[in-house]
């Protein structure tokens, strides 16, 4: 069974889900694993409160490669405050196999980088004058 995880997180870390560019997007952030030089960018563009449509750029290794694909196929649709109420076990449980201390961060970076582009949206609504991002 824990091979065919493996392969699960190699296909995904291979061929990406949402690998790519969104041109102006509502929300982006890119994060980053200093300790093993993991990167992460997030874009997210919102419509009526809804991710329409998500993609993210990087590189780094298989687990935070595969994470961001994985998380990515699960933000398509959600509210925003769906997206906001995501652990970091639900971001494991997709991944689907146990995860040492070390590799932890790898695994999360995309969860990170989500709550940090959707904290920016917060902040950038609540300071513009009309109280729109």
């Amino acid at each position: 069974m824990d091979d065919l995880y493996r392969d699960y997180i190699l296909e995904h870390y291979r061929h990406p889900h949402n690998f790519g560019v969104i041109e102006a997007p509502d929300l982006r952030w890119e994060g980053a694993n200093p300790l093993c030089g993991d990167r992460i960018t997030m874009m997210l563009a919102v419509r009526d409160g809804r991710i329409a449509d998500v993609a993210f750029t990087g590189r780094g290794c298989a687990i935070s490669q595969a994470s961001a694909s994985l998380l990515t196929d699960e933000l398509r649709g959600k509210t925003l405050d769906e997206a906001a109420r995501l652990t970091s076990d639900d971001v494991l449980d997709l991944l689907g196999i146990e995860i040492s201390p070390a590799r932890l961060k790898c695994a999360l970076l995309s969860l990170d980088t989500l709550e940090h582009a959707l904290a920016e949206g917060e902040t950038a609504s609540s300071t513009s004058p009309t109280g729109e991002g």
